[in-house]
């Protein structure tokens, strides 16, 4: 990246500096994730204190170039923990980065690869009032960006009027309130969660979705969204993995293609297809090694042609079926 004060903008209107690209920890904060060729690039030494090291050096990594938006969640094994730690042992100041989190789901994997529970969900008030002052804990100043983890319409969490009076109270002390989309459903939860009102004003400022060449159904509800002033942060740009040198499974070419017109590799091509759209503000790379973190950030060198985005287009599946499909990845 270049000089990293020439890439920062701002997070939709919530006055957050944030760069292009994010780093997210759902993969380098837990033994098991559901990334394709998770063994390869982890091996089994997987112990806390492993897996702290590299954590802290995919951070150092991240900052040295400029990446200046961190995303962790409550159910990201010791994300939080390790992103805290960092911080402290870096003595990087509040604002001199900004931190998301999530609440909604709790870690249950007990650092375990193989437990058949990695995760619960719980949008309730009790819940959020648990994993809140858990969040702050850790981190402190340094939260910036509280958000509802997966929300969906089933799970009532934007009908909970006593919770949304919460999330707005939240956002009154001063931290941004955003919610995370996934699944077929992604468009309607976000423009659901664009009507909420809570005595006049909506508590919710971002929301952060799945969007990639493969599942790109929710875009037009996030331009909306861009529309109305919110930040949006692109997750799975990589589709778990599908979208790199060992996903092995695309029906077509034309990643390939692309990629070998641009001279670059399937990856960058991927994060440049979701870093081009004109309503991204964040586009978070899942890297769990240096090496991948790097290529991730070269695709911002990248500049897509209109025949690039046709081909790419070809690779759109029906969102049923992509999400069937993520749903059958293993932990591993």
């Amino acid at each position: 990246m270049d000089h990293p004060d020439r890439q920062l903008a701002t997070l939709g209107a919530t006055g957050l500096a944030v760069s292009p690209i994010g780093l997210g920890l759902a993969a380098p904060g837990r033994p098991a994730y559901i990334t394709l060729g998770r063994a390869a690039d982890l091996g089994t030494d997987r112990d806390r204190a492993t897996m702290e090291h590299r954590c802290h050096l995919m951070l150092d990594a991240a900052y040295a170039a400029g990446v200046r938006y961190v995303d962790a969640a409550r159910s990201y094994g010791l994300a939080e923990e390790f992103l805290a730690s960092w911080l402290a042992t870096r003595g990087v100041a509040p604002g001199a980065i900004t931190v998301g989190s999530k609440w909604g789901y709790r870690y249950v994997g007990d650092w375990d690869v193989h437990a058949a529970v990695q995760e619960t969900k719980d949008h309730s008030l009790a819940m959020f009032g648990e994993q809140l002052p858990q969040s702050r804990a850790l981190l402190g100043a340094h939260l910036d960006l509280y958000q509802v983890h997966s929300a969906t319409l089933e799970s009532g969490v934007l009908d909970d009027h006593e919770l949304l009076r919460a999330l707005a109270a939240l956002r009154d002390r001063g931290v941004a309130v955003g919610l995370t989309v996934s699944g077929p459903n992604q468009a309607d939860v976000v423009r659901r969660a664009l009507e909420v009102d809570v005595e006049g004003t909506n508590p919710f400022s971002t929301v952060q979705a799945t969007w990639n060449v493969l599942e790109p159904s929710v875009g037009a509800s996030l331009a909306e969204a861009r529309a109305q002033g919110w930040g949006v942060l692109v997750k799975e740009a990589l589709a778990n993995g599908r979208l790199t040198d060992r996903g092995g499974d695309r029906r077509t070419g034309a990643l390939e293609a692309v990629a070998a017109h641009q001279e670059a590799t399937v990856d960058q091509v991927a994060m440049a297809a979701a870093l081009h759209q004109p309503w991204a503000d964040v586009v978070l790379s899942g890297a769990v090694t240096v090496p991948q973190l790097h290529s991730n950030l070269a695709a911002l060198e990248l500049s897509l042609t209109d025949d690039d985005f046709e081909l790419l287009a070809s690779l759109a599946e029906e969102p049923p079926s992509y999400w069937e499909r993520r749903g059958a990845l293993p932990w591993q």
